[in-house]
């Protein structure tokens, strides 16, 4: 049966945040080996449901990024897995930490962003689907993302940092850049993304999952 995407406001999971079209959470575990035994019973839950998370195991935490790939979105598969996921880590007592998860995107401010990609895809060894960005399927490196601009200033900013986190984490991580010595430059996309810059005049976007919709 073909699964149809959801929206933000349609999954209401404690344990998860929605970030970049996928569901992550971390929980904390009691150390290496007893998040490789979780690891392993939530492989078999996985294989229950014919849909598997992507998942980083490290010493005292175990990451989980839930998304449906053949629809390049948050399914209700993704909510399925995430419940028992969520269960399974109760049972062991692990806490859940979603206000941890993060992503990190790399944007290319470009008048030609089709003539550019290719040699970006090739550079950086990442996959060119012809769209907007070029990614890492393994999930290991950055995406880069190419914003169009009809600015052709040999002065202007060409690239700028994406972090996208948990809503409840914006406001704080947005306070916290102001007081290093950061400006604002624009929240009129606000809560969507929020445009900051370093003393320098770098310019990097808080962004989270809300407004995007």
């Amino acid at each position: 049966m073909t699964q149809h995407t959801l929206r933000v406001a349609d999954v209401d999971l404690p344990d998860w945040r929605w970030i970049l079209s996928a569901l992550r959470t971390h929980f904390q575990t009691d150390g290496f080996t007893a998040g490789a035994l979780f690891v392993a019973d939530v492989a078999q839950i996985a294989d229950e449901l014919n849909h598997h998370p992507d998942v980083a195991l490290r010493y005292g935490e175990v990451i989980f990024t839930l998304s449906s790939h053949d629809v390049g979105g948050v399914t209700e598969r993704d909510v399925q897995l995430a419940e028992r996921i969520s269960g399974l880590a109760a049972k062991r007592g692990f806490v859940a930490h979603p206000e941890r998860a993060q992503t990190l995107e790399f944007g290319l401010d470009t008048p030609a962003y089709d003539v550019v990609r290719p040699f970006w895809a090739a550079v950086l060894g990442l996959d060119d689907d012809g769209g907007d960005e070029v990614v890492d399927r393994a999930g290991l490196l950055p995406a880069l993302w190419f914003q169009g601009t009809d600015s052709k200033a040999a002065d202007r900013q060409r690239f700028h940092l994406d972090i996208t986190v948990p809503p409840e984490v914006a406001t704080a991580r947005i306070n916290a850049a102001l007081a290093a010595g950061g400006t604002l430059v624009s929240d009129d996309e606000a809560p969507s993304f929020v445009v900051l810059a370093d003393a320098d005049g770098n310019k990097a976007c808080v962004c989270t999952a809300l407004g995007r919709d």
